[in-house]
């Protein structure tokens, strides 16, 4: 079994119950991104650190797991089998570091391999399974689809993000914040191109809740 082998295993055991849009289809996208990503921009960076962040950037995330603190580590003794103590502390900079809202406070600065799986990552926050994530991780939280009377917040922290917002909101508290924070060529293409299609979509919405 290669190495790249246990580490999707791994991802997939972990995340196999996952129901807040953090699943393994999702890791594996992140993961096809980051390949293209890699191949297209012609990036120096190290493989195998960079897919493997791409499949395991969620299974520490408080969003997936109870306990993330134990999450880290299941997944350090797991790295241990498979991976140098150079690999795991690279892979834990990235995973521990790449997320929004890890970096509402200060700007996190990321490795080449970080800043490719980050982009990756936040290409699958964006476009039409990026609308369906947004829905779905919403409902999931009893987040309301749309409330005229709750503003959109553009000063969040980390203490306050996703809290009391809606599904509508959040294309602008996050989502369309992302596409300028693009780190590579690649990503920057394809987060214009799935920002203009969740305009379109936003242009659509209003237009069906306009009763005047």
């Amino acid at each position: 079994m290669s190495r790249l082998v246990a580490v999707q295993d791994y991802a997939k055991q972990q995340l196999a119950h996952d129901q807040t849009g953090h699943d393994y289809a999702h890791v594996s996208r992140v993961a096809y991104w980051a390949k293209k990503i890699l191949d297209q921009d012609n990036l120096t960076a190290d493989h195998f650190i960079t897919l493997s962040a791409a499949y395991l950037h969620d299974v520490i995330d408080d969003k997936v797991v109870s306990d993330s603190v134990v999450a880290k580590e299941h997944l350090r003794v797991f790295l241990a089998t498979i991976a140098t103590e150079q690999e795991i502390a690279a892979i834990f900079s990235i995973i521990e570091h790449m997320s929004f809202s890890a970096n509402l406070a200060q700007k996190h600065v990321l490795t080449v391999e970080g800043q490719i799986v980050q982009d990756a990552d936040r290409l699958d926050a964006l476009g039409a399974y990026g609308i369906l994530r947004t829905a779905y991780y919403g409902g999931s939280n009893g987040h309301p689809i749309y409330d005229e009377t709750i503003a959109v917040n553009l000063h969040q922290d980390k203490a306050t993000y996703r809290k009391g917002t809606t599904v509508i909101n959040h294309f602008y508290e996050k989502l369309f914040l992302l596409v300028d924070q693009m780190n590579t060529q690649t990503g920057k293409k394809e987060a214009k191109r799935r920002e203009r299609f969740m305009q379109e979509f936003l242009t659509e919405f209003y237009h069906e809740i306009d009763f005047d």
